[in-house]
């Protein structure tokens, strides 16, 4: 059964970065499950410099929607997806309802259990800020807290990273 290690914190906070170290410290062969979707040239830059900065022995899948697929699929000791929001948002693009998104995130979670080797989770934490003033926003900020908690009680550890400093919440980080 996989160790399942929960980072969460808002944007530029260094959860990324922290979540990387975590996966190179093991020691073992990394599959990087990437979520983002290039609408644009600024996010296509983005993803370039993400995969530029990934160490040239890591596995790279990019899954935007199939994320539990992707975690139970990868071939190595080390998985560390990145990130739950973005996957979360892309669920919300292709029209699916709250309770489908809910399950997807519980799949995940069964899909990283049933591993052997460590499964890192990163997501965006969004629920520090003011209450959004449209439907869609506050329905984005409700799915992704509520995947979040999930993922969150279904981890062996979590960390809530601030400034690019970890915050252990649960177990050891």
């Amino acid at each position: 059964m996989a160790r399942v290690v929960f980072v969460t914190g808002g944007a530029r906070s260094g959860k990324s970065a922290y979540a990387e170290r975590r996966a190179a410290q093991a020691g073992e062969a990394v599959t990087y499950v990437a979520t983002a979707v290039a609408f644009d040239a600024e996010m296509q830059d983005r993803i370039g410099r993400h995969r530029a900065d990934r160490p040239a022995g890591w596995v790279t899948v990019e899954e935007p929607v199939d994320v539990p697929a992707a975690v139970r699929g990868a071939g190595t000791p080390v998985v560390l997806l990145d990130c739950l929001g973005v996957w979360v948002n892309n669920l919300m693009f292709h029209d699916w309802p709250d309770d489908r998104i809910l399950q997807a995130a519980a799949d995940l979670l069964a899909a990283a259990r049933a591993r052997s080797g460590t499964v890192i989770l990163v997501t965006n934490e969004v629920g520090f800020g003011i209450v959004p003033d449209g439907a869609l926003s506050r329905r984005y900020r409700d799915v992704l807290g509520w995947v979040n908690q999930r993922c969150a009680h279904g981890s062996d550890e979590a960390a809530l990273v601030v400034s690019g400093l970890p915050l252990t919440l649960k177990g050891v980080s």
